[in-house]
């Protein structure tokens, strides 16, 4: 019998519902249909719960415990049923007096208070959702609190009601309906308090768990008709308030309410939690960075996530970042999923690619007067992506920028191996000792491959052959840059300034940058790049070749006409350059890569 609760006890009963969603996530991907079919809510749901279980085991205080329970999961809150989850969790220590043990009324008091934190934190409140369930499985237990004297008791009679309110999701929706399958959110939290009760049952330490067989199998479930997506990107970020700032919850909710659907802002009016659905992330984030500081920031293409949740190409997923300068009409045609790395510029944090444009950017690198830093893609956000490609397909292959360059590959190869182990699935990284259009070449070649049929471990051991048979070269037009961030000493940059040196950069087989040659003007460069690559075809043959700059159009157009002639081939694909290639190159540089046969 449990008569009271203290926060050690709570703690442990928290990891044991994470876990449960963990060993679930796959199913609740599969049955998300609403707000938006991207099957990504068991994804979204596990991630908040590993920002959980990964939080220090906390004190025997109950206040302690639930606050740090609450701190860690608006920090890796994800999607709508996440953020909702950690308002909820916000609501219930924000309800606790400061006391050491939790009785079954003061629990009761507390969770139905809860409801109303996750309620305001929604713009729009749907009933037949996770919010629906919570609030009747809160009520539920207020209106019996005086029936139990044992928490045990309490939560399996509190479990029931909510496995019915669970079911009555299906009917309240139409989306849900038609699929005939209930809300995922709702079942995730339903299978959260399924865990807690095992553990309250069992007194399991929490490595002795044991979990067991998902209540319904993938195989069960059928595939499900879709509606159209009215917003196309979910975005998500952790903003911090200065104490002295006059902005709060309200109004940064007044000030993005139009840019999208789906809006939940949570948390207190010193740390917020936002999710919303967009057309236009970069528009939507430069309005919140003028009111918040920016501490983490995600966004996913929706679309991008139904066709590979419901109408994948292939068996084998393929991942890279955003160095990789493949337009956006090829990630999609190959369903290839892009890791964006950060940018830093002052206090503004981006997203490579996908929170800032490239125009944007080169406005500030002109105008910051710091100088801009990047930052690979976190552990997290890697173990986010793979996660939800382990749900649908077989093996994934990642492929990166070199890793002498970007800790990139480390995170992905880290984040691949814990994935692995808990899917089953095959997952492979690899290096491509490579960056823009040289990595984007590979990636591209890997995915023709990936369509024509190739097998997972055949992939894997041609990706190391065709990056040793791409060659870029990268003409800098000024030094300036090289010289701020640090990659090239002031007195050598100062030297080639006074010169007028424009370096020509190339890349070893090891990965590492080192130079090519040395112009005084950039037709002196263009020359120098066309007679290198006239010197390779002589001997062999192209698969393939593309271009990237930086404010450098008619450059590009001038590569594009002489490498066309000179092969007989039109460009894979001619693109702006990633700004974290700009963080370095500046305005001018010009990237031509070219893969052989």
């Amino acid at each position: 019998m449990v008569k009271v609760l203290d926060g050690r006890s709570l703690y442990f009963a928290f990891l044991a519902g994470a876990q449960r969603i963990f060993e679930n996530q796959g199913l609740i991907n599969k049955i998300n249909v609403f707000p938006v079919a991207d099957a990504d809510t068991g994804t979204n749901l596990a991630s908040t719960m590993r920002s959980i279980v990964d939080s220090p085991i906390p004190t025997d205080n109950i206040k302690v415990t639930a606050t740090a329970l609450a701190e860690a999961a608006l920090v890796g809150a994800r999607g709508n049923s996440g953020i909702i989850f950690a308002q909820f969790l916000y609501g219930f220590s924000n309800e606790i007096v400061n006391e050491l043990e939790f009785t079954i009324e003061n629990f009761a008091k507390s969770v139905r208070n809860a409801v109303s934190y996750a309620y305001e934190a929604i713009a729009n409140p749907v009933e037949g959702t996770i919010i629906t369930v919570m609030r009747e499985w809160a009520e539920f237990i207020y209106a019996v609190k005086e029936l139990f004297d044992d928490f045990v008791e309490l939560l399996v009679n509190a479990y029931q009601k909510a496995s019915e309110s669970l079911k009555e999701t299906t009917q309240k929706l139409e989306q849900l309906a038609k699929n005939n399958v209930v809300d995922a959110g709702a079942k995730g939290f339903v299978l959260f308090l399924e865990g807690m009760i095992d553990f309250f049952k069992n007194r399991h330490e929490i490595r002795h768990l044991d979990i067991p067989a998902n209540e319904i199998s993938l195989a069960e479930v059928e595939d499900f008709s879709h509606e159209d997506i009215t917003f196309r990107y979910c975005c998500e970020a952790l903003l911090s308030l200065d104490s002295k700032s006059k902005e709060n919850k309200n109004s940064i909710r007044n000030a993005i309410s139009g840019f999208g659907d789906s809006l939940v802002v949570a948390g207190s009016d010193r740390k917020l939690r936002v999710h919303i659905h967009s057309d236009d992330p970069t528009a939507l984030f430069g309005t919140i960075g003028k009111k918040a500081s920016i501490t983490y920031q995600k966004v996913d293409d929706m679309v991008m996530q139904l066709e590979q949740s419901h109408h994948p190409k292939t068996k084998i997923a393929l991942l890279t970042d955003s160095t990789c300068d493949l337009p956006q009409d090829l990630l999609e045609k190959y369903h290839i999923t892009m890791a964006p790395l950060s940018l830093h510029v002052g206090d503004s944090h981006f997203l490579d690619r996908t929170t800032i444009s490239s125009e944007q950017f080169y406005t500030l690198l002109d105008e910051s007067p710091v100088q801009p830093t990047t930052s690979q893609p976190a552990y997290k956000e890697f173990i986010n992506k793979y996660s939800f490609l382990a749900s649908h397909y077989d093996s994934i292959i990642g492929i990166h920028i070199s890793r002498q360059l970007s800790g990139t590959f480390s995170n992905s190869e880290r984040a691949a191996k814990a994935v692995g182990e808990q899917s089953g699935k095959k997952i492979s990284v690899l290096s491509s000792n490579r960056l823009s259009g040289a990595l984007g070449l590979v990636v591209l070649r890997a995915a023709e491959a990936i369509e024509s049929g190739m097998s997972h471990d055949e992939l894997a051991e041609n990706i190391d052959k065709w990056s040793k048979q791409t060659q870029i070269l990268v003409s800098i037009k000024t030094v300036k840059y090289l010289v701020r961030s640090g990659r090239l000493s002031y007195s050598k940059g100062m030297i080639g300034k006074i010169l007028g040196v424009n370096p020509i950069i190339s890349m070893d087989e090891e990965g590492k940058a080192s130079t090519f040659g040395k112009s005084f003007s950039e037709r002196s460069s263009m020359k120098m790049i066309m007679q290198r690559y006239q010197s390779m075809l002589k001997d062999g043959k192209a698969w393939g070749y593309a271009i990237t700059h930086i404010r450098n159009q008619a450059a590009a157009d001038w590569y594009a006409q002489q490498m066309e002639a000179l092969t007989g081939m039109k460009p894979r694909f001619v693109n702006d350059a990633s700004p974290v290639l700009g963080v370095n190159g500046g305005a001018g540089t010009t990237v031509v890569s070219l893969l052989m046969e």
